[in-house]
C-alpha cells in the first residue's frame, strides 16, 4: 500500500542547502518540472527529514552547519541507497572523487545552471526507478553470476553461501556497474563504455569509473568476495577473471 501511494505521487527531493537563495531557485525549478521538494538548512535537519519523509533523492550541499555534506552522505549510505547529488563550490578533482568514493551518485559544482541540476536530478531518478522496477536490461529479476545473486527488484546483492550474506548497500551507480558487468561476465568493458552505460549524465572523466569500482570492490570484500570486478590492464573491467 505504501509503495502504491509512493508511486502515484511525484518524486520528493530533499534540498539540503543553507543558502536560502540557492534553495529557493532549486525549489522553483523542481516545481516547474513537476517534482516536489522540501528543504533542510543544516546537516542534522537533513538527516532528520530524510528519516521522516524518505525522499526519492537528496540534493546535498557540502559546506553546511552542524554536520557537513560528507558526514551526512556517510550516514545516508549507512541507512540505504537514496540517490544523492552533491552541490559544492569545491571544484578540484580530489573533492569530486571524495564524494564519489563516499557514495554520491553525481556531483555539481557551484555556480551552476539550475536547469542542468534539474536535468541531472531527472536522470538519476529515471535510473533509480528503472533499477527498482528490474528493467535495467535483464529479462529476469535476479542475475546469478559467480558467487553473487543480484536482485534487480529489491536492488540488493547477496552472496550465495550456506548462510547467505547481504552485501552492504550499494549506490545506484555501483549497482548499475555490477549488474552491467554481470550480464556478460567474460566481456571486457572499457572505461568509456562503462562511463556512458552506468554513470551520471555529464560525467566526463574516465577515472571516476575507477573510483566507483574501487568502492564497489571494498563493499564486496567486506563480505569475503575478492577479484570482482576484475581489472583488465590497459583496457578496463570485466566481472570475473
Amino acid at each position: 500500500m505504501n509503495n502504491t501511494h509512493r508511486q502515484t505521487r511525484s518524486p520528493l527531493v530533499l534540498i539540503a542547502e543553507d543558502e536560502g537563495d540557492i534553495a529557493d531557485i532549486l525549489s522553483a525549478y523542481l516545481s516547474r518540472s513537476g517534482l516536489r521538494s522540501t528543504r533542510a538548512v543544516d546537516g542534522e535537519s537533513a538527516l532528520a527529514l530524510h528519516r521522516q519523509l524518505r525522499p526519492d533523492l537528496v540534493l546535498l550541499d557540502v559546506q553546511m552547519p552542524k554536520l557537513d555534506g560528507w558526514q551526512v552522505l556517510t550516514e545516508l549510505r549507512r541507512r540505504g541507497n537514496t540517490p544523492v547529488i552533491m552541490l559544492t563550490a569545491l571544484d578540484q578533482d580530489v573533492d569530486k572523487l571524495t564524494g564519489l568514493r563516499v557514495g554520491a551518485d553525481d556531483y555539481v559544482v557551484k555556480p551552476f545552471n539550475p536547469a542542468e541540476v534539474i536535468a541531472r536530478v531527472q536522470a538519476v531518478l529515471r535510473r533509480s526507478v528503472v533499477a527498482e522496477a528490474g528493467e535495467i536490461g535483464s529479462p529476469t529479476d535476479v542475475i546469478r553470476q559467480g558467487p553473487l545473486d543480484i536482485d534487480l527488484l529489491s536492488h540488493e546483492v547477496f552472496v550465495r553461501d550456506d548462510q547467505p550474506q547481504r552485501v552492504p548497500d550499494l549506490t545506484y551507480t555501483e549497482f548499475r556497474l555490477l549488474a552491467h558487468l554481470a550480464r556478460a561476465p567474460r566481456q571486457v568493458h572499457s572505461r568509456v563504455s562503462l562511463l556512458h552505460a552506468c554513470l551520471p549524465e555529464g560525467e566526463a572523466q574516465e577515472r571516476t569509473v575507477d573510483s566507483h569500482v574501487s568502492k564497489l570492490r571494498r563493499k564486496l570484500e567486506s563480505v569475503g568476495i575478492t577479484g570482482i570486478p576484475a581489472t583488465v590492464r590497459g583496457v578496463g573491467y570485466r566481472f570475473l577473471e
